[in-house]
C-alpha cells in the first residue's frame, strides 16, 4: 500500500525533474541564438527609423549596413543611434514609449541632425488589439512619419491627427484611444529630445 502511494510521487517528481533539466539546456544552448536575433531586430528598426535600405533582410546584410552607417553614442547622458553618411551626421535615434489602451507600447524615433525634420518611427513591442490598435506596426501607419516638419509644432504638437487643423497624419480607424495614446507620447519624447539637445549645441 505505501508503495503504490508512493510511487506516483517519486514518478512526477523524477519526470519534472527531466523535463526542467532539458529546459534548462535549451535556455542554455539557445541564449546566444536568442540574443543574436534581438540584436538584428533592434539593428534592423535603428536601419528603418533612419531610412536607410537594405538590399537583403539576413542577418549579416543587416549587421554590414549597421555598422556602415550607426553608432551607439551618449549624447547628454542619453543613449542614442547616430547615423552617418561617411563624416557627415544624418540624424539621431532615441527610445520613445507610453502607455495606450492594453499596455506599453516601446520604439524608436529618428530626427535630423538640426533638429527639424521626423526621419521615420517604429515600434518594437506592443500589446495592441491587432487589426485596431496593433495596426500601429503596420507600414501604411509608420510610414506617414518620415520627412514630417519639426519646426511648425504648437507647444510640442508635431503629430497632429486628421481632420484637426494642421493634421499631417491619419489616425486608426477604430483604435481612437491607441491613436491617441501614440501621439501623445511620440510628441512628448521627441519634444523633450529636442529640448535637451538642441539647447546643448
Amino acid at each position: 500500500m505505501k508503495k503504490s502511494f508512493a510511487f506516483p510521487i517519486i514518478f512526477m517528481i523524477v519526470i519534472t525533474a527531466f523535463f526542467t533539466l532539458i529546459l534548462a539546456f535549451l535556455n542554455y544552448s539557445t541564449a546566444d541564438i536568442v540574443a543574436f536575433n534581438q540584436e538584428t531586430e533592434l539593428r534592423k528598426t535603428i536601419l528603418y527609423v533612419f531610412n536607410i535600405e537594405i538590399p537583403f533582410k539576413e542577418p549579416k546584410a543587416v549587421e554590414e549596413a549597421f555598422s556602415k552607417y550607426i553608432s551607439e553614442e551618449t549624447i547628454n547622458g542619453q543613449d542614442v543611434f547616430v547615423a552617418r553618411n561617411g563624416e557627415n551626421i544624418i540624424g539621431y535615434a532615441f527610445p520613445i514609449g507610453g502607455t495606450a489602451l492594453w499596455g506599453t507600447v516601446e520604439g524608436f524615433a529618428a530626427v535630423s541632425v538640426d533638429f527639424n525634420e521626423l526621419l521615420g518611427i517604429d515600434f518594437v513591442s506592443h500589446s495592441e488589439t491587432p487589426g485596431l490598435g496593433g495596426r500601429i506596426s503596420e507600414d501604411w501607419f509608420k510610414e506617414q512619419f518620415r520627412g514630417l516638419k519639426l519646426t511648425d509644432a504648437n507647444n510640442g504638437s508635431y503629430i497632429v491627427y486628421k481632420p484637426s487643423p494642421g493634421g499631417n497624419v491619419d489616425a486608426i480607424a477604430g483604435a481612437t484611444l491607441t491613436s491617441k495614446s501614440v501621439s501623445n507620447f511620440i510628441n512628448e519624447d521627441i519634444y523633450e529630445f529636442i529640448k535637451e539637445n538642441k539647447e546643448g549645441r
